[in-house]
């Protein structure tokens, strides 16, 4: 089944993955914003709160996000925290900006974010990388970890992921790509898709 379900969905993987490995480094700051407000939140209003964020230049003019993130129509939750942490990532950015492109192991960078970039987890740092263009990583959500247990790669989902148990169970993931012969990345954006519907970002 599941390679059927691979074949139904590989070409448009394959064209998103290739969108990730095309954008600009101009266009990274927006990327880690969106990475940041969307735990806990629907990825389509993170997308709609970036997009206003980018409208109103939020990188380059002093502005608070809060009043962007509480809207109604793209509700972001935690929005008061989040506003905070996006101003502390707009503060710290040149300092990323040059992390993202000292030629670093995408491994040590990941290490990097999520020791640098308050509010980013190791889930959340896997996902920006992964949106700018970086392979095999594991952005262990509820719908890829709960895909893993359905296709029988992990028993249980963990109820909180330390960074021991989220390198673990990216091993595990890695382990059962390889033995199913699927690229990691593709069969996130697969397992994703099975749960929404859609391969979004």
């Amino acid at each position: 089944m599941l390679y059927q379900l691979y074949a139904m969905r590989r070409k448009a993987i394959l064209a998103r993955l290739e969108e990730f490995s095309r954008v600009d480094s101009s266009a990274y700051f927006y990327e880690l914003a969106y990475c940041l407000l969307t735990p806990q939140s629907s990825a389509v209003n993170a997308g709609k709160a970036v997009a206003r964020l980018q409208e109103r230049r939020f990188h380059e003019e002093p502005m608070d996000p809060e009043p962007v993130l509480s809207r109604r129509d793209a509700y972001i939750r935690f929005h008061k925290t989040k506003a905070r942490l996006l101003l502390e990532m707009k503060k710290k950015y040149a300092e990323i900006s040059a992390a993202l492109s000292n030629g670093d192991p995408v491994h040590a960078l990941r290490d990097w974010l999520v020791k640098h970039v308050k509010g980013l987890g190791y889930k959340e740092a896997s996902h920006f990388l992964r949106n700018i263009g970086y392979r095999d990583l594991a952005i262990l959500d509820r719908h890829i970890l709960r895909n893993l247990k359905k296709f029988g790669a992990i028993h249980t989902i963990p109820k909180s992921l330390t960074r021991k148990k989220y390198l673990k169970l990216e091993k595990r993931f890695q382990k059962f790509a390889a033995a199913v012969g699927i690229p990691l990345d593709e069969l996130d954006l697969l397992f994703w898709s099975l749960e929404t519907g859609e391969i979004l970002k």
